[in-house]
């Protein structure tokens, strides 16, 4: 079986440097708010070339700590993408927004030109979705915010390592907000996330926000370093032992990105003169390939194809949001998204990890070449 993901091999190759690091965190007799998270939280910013920087619980925590800091209420509205992961909504409802959707391009991310016509008073911020590992026209959304004065809240959950001229992403907007869920770019074993921020008002804010409201950074307040609460918070703590798994992995990050890029390159290679569509790598964007999704309007075909040959494939994602009992009522131009729907019936993702061998790859291609021929 060739598995669409697996920490498994990873894990078996840094097994013992891994249960080393844990055992050592453990004994240093700290859980939470120790000397890895410090150590991550400076590592993960240099590595991003941010200045400030969170380590929080997770992706979806990032997005709403962010949402929490902007002072987002009722009817406030939120601009984002309409195929994007399920927590950019959720966040968006749980800090009290209104999810506000945009349909995408032939690239997966989200129409640029089709964002203004739906900006109306209470936008109040967008969150482009920097989806399958390659950002979103920065300089066009960065020009849209401020003519009309909105934050940028960048989703970069998929997209770690990847840049927009040069720049990478998490440095454009006020905050940049980073899953580590284990399939991700850069992976825990568990759940957790980041926050980048440019401000150091924000950054202090949400300091407090992910610590019950507490404050933690010394600002000569009255209150630091006592259990008081200068306004509500959460519970979204990167703990010590994600903490020092994360630094360990942190350390292969380029590795691994160039081994996605070379991965990528030889699905390429093999399957462009195939009737599937393959992912669009933009003018001015390193792509990172966290995912290789392709496009064909016989979608189940293949996937039952590839699945008796034994090699797994996901859908991700096979309903857009404005699809979902959830959130059908919360979305209210749905003749607009018509884009995200098609695309929908006809993406799936193929298998894409630094420790796939090459030739899986190969054999993964010459398969799909022999399927497609058959359709």
């Amino acid at each position: 079986m060739i598995k669409f993901w697996s920490y498994l091999p990873e894990y078996k190759i840094n097994r013992k440097k891994i249960l080393k690091k844990i055992d050592e965190t453990l004994k240093a007799g700290n859980i939470f708010f120790g000397k890895e998270l410090t150590k991550f939280e400076k590592n993960f910013l240099k590595s991003n070339n941010s200045k400030y920087g969170i380590g929080v619980k997770s992706g979806t925590d990032a997005l709403l700590l962010s949402l929490k800091a902007i002072n987002i209420k009722k009817n406030d509205e939120i601009i984002t993408a309409s195929n994007t992961a399920i927590p950019t909504i959720s966040a968006i409802i749980s800090a009290g927004g209104t999810p506000k959707l945009v349909d995408i391009n032939n690239d997966y991310l989200i129409d640029v030109s089709k964002i203004e016509e739906e900006i109306t008073p209470n936008t109040k911020a967008i969150i482009p979705v920097h989806l399958y590992g390659q950002s979103c026209d920065m300089d066009k959304i960065i020009s849209i915010s401020k003519k009309y004065n909105l934050k940028i809240i960048e989703d970069c959950a998929q997209s770690q390592g990847a840049m927009y001229k040069d720049k990478y992403v998490g440095n454009f907007g006020d905050f940049g907000c980073f899953s580590f869920y284990p399939t991700k770019i850069l992976g825990a074993y568990g759940d957790a996330g980041f926050i980048t921020v440019k401000n150091k008002k924000y950054y202090e804010k949400i300091k407090r926000l992910r610590f019950y409201g507490i404050e933690t950074v010394n600002n000569k307040n009255k209150f630091y370093g006592k259990y008081f609460a200068l306004e509500n918070g959460y519970n979204s703590r990167l703990d010590e032992i994600q903490s020092s798994i994360l630094n360990l992995k942190l350390k292969k990050l380029k590795k691994n990105i160039n081994r996605r890029i070379y991965l990528a390159k030889i699905y390429i290679k093999y399957l462009k003169n195939t009737n599937l569509i393959l992912p669009i790598a933009n003018k001015n964007n390193k792509h990172v390939y966290h995912l290789f999704t392709v496009y064909h309007s016989k979608k189940k075909n293949i996937i039952e194809k590839l699945k008796k040959l034994k090699i797994e494939t996901r859908e991700i994602y096979p309903y857009p949001i404005q699809s979902m009992t959830a959130y059908k009522k919360t979305i209210n131009n749905h003749k607009k998204l018509s884009n995200s729907k098609i695309k929908s019936k006809g993406i799936f993702s193929l298998p894409l990890y630094p420790e796939l061998k090459t030739n899986k790859v190969i054999f993964i291609c010459k398969k799909l070449i022999d399927i497609c021929k058959s359709l």
